[in-house]
């Protein structure tokens, strides 16, 4: 094989070849994504209103407190949501950025995927290249049994060590477990020593400077909720059938209440 016929085979080759992944302008976007890979711009970031999250009003005063700090350039803490799901964790960060930015602040959010934890040293150092401020959302994470390595690889990434988050950057993370890997370890992941394997592991909910818990909500919390989300569209309801979709769906959350106020305006002929 010559070296023309090895041209013409690279020429092709680079044709049919999709061509690479711009890296998104870091200084434009409200909201991006990591793929593990590139950093793009994240399409329709519409969070949800602030002001309408109820139930919460503790946990949403502390983080957008955490948040104004960091946007300013201020010290501020890395953050563990936790909690039952459908109480308002994701949906409260994404909120958070917004009322930020409506009110002229330059922060953005950047939401990873759990499986690219092992990606996060590649994109701290593309964010090392910019002083706009970002949070890095994890949502929903946790560790099997066998996830030390992934533990502690994140735990450095907190604090210490050379590939340890720029100035930046603060991690904002969801789990529904309080420290973050299940309750039920095995007594065989260290046949020496299984306790350590439960410290090393329960550790790295220590590296939050702030730890916001977020439970399950009573009965009038849940109308109340369904409350604030109807009036902000002009709805009316009825509380008893509000109460009988949440019975149904066995949950009381603002995740569900959200979804009976979405069954509201569809039968009113909405879109929201």
């Amino acid at each position: 094989m010559n070296d023309a016929l090895l041209t013409r085979i690279a020429e092709a080759l680079e044709r049919i070849a999709p061509p690479p992944a711009s890296a998104a302008d870091l200084a434009a976007a409200p909201a991006y994504i990591w793929n593990g890979a590139t950093i793009r711009a994240a399409e329709g970031f519409a969070p949800v209103d602030y002001a309408l999250l109820t139930g919460i009003d503790a946990q949403k005063q502390a983080l957008l407190e955490n948040s104004r700090r960091h946007a300013a350039g201020h010290a501020a803490h890395d953050v563990l949501l936790w909690g039952a799901r459908g109480t308002g964790k994701s949906a409260v960060v994404a909120a958070v950025v917004g009322k930020l930015q409506a009110e002229g602040q330059d922060i953005a959010l950047l939401q990873c995927a759990i499986d690219e934890l092992a990606s996060l040293p590649r994109l701290f150092t593309l964010l090392r290249d910019t002083r706009r401020p970002f949070i890095l959302f994890l949502d929903d994470l946790g560790f099997d049994e066998n996830g030390v390595g992934d533990a502690r690889s994140l735990r450095s990434l907190l604090q210490g060590g050379t590939a340890a988050r720029p100035a930046n950057v603060r991690l904002y993370v969801t789990s529904n477990r309080r420290h973050i890997v299940p309750r039920h370890l095995s007594e065989q992941d260290d046949p020496v020593n299984p306790r350590d394997v439960v410290d090393d592991k329960m550790a790295l909910s220590d590296r939050f400077g702030l730890s916001l818990g977020f439970h399950a909500i009573d009965q009038d919390a849940y109308v109340a909720i369904v409350g604030g989300y109807a009036a902000s569209l002009g709805l009316s309801f009825e509380p008893l059938e509000a109460i009988q979709w949440a019975t149904q769906r066995g949950s009381r959350s603002g995740r569900v209440a959200w979804q009976y106020v979405v069954e509201l305006a569809g039968r009113n002929g909405l879109n929201i």
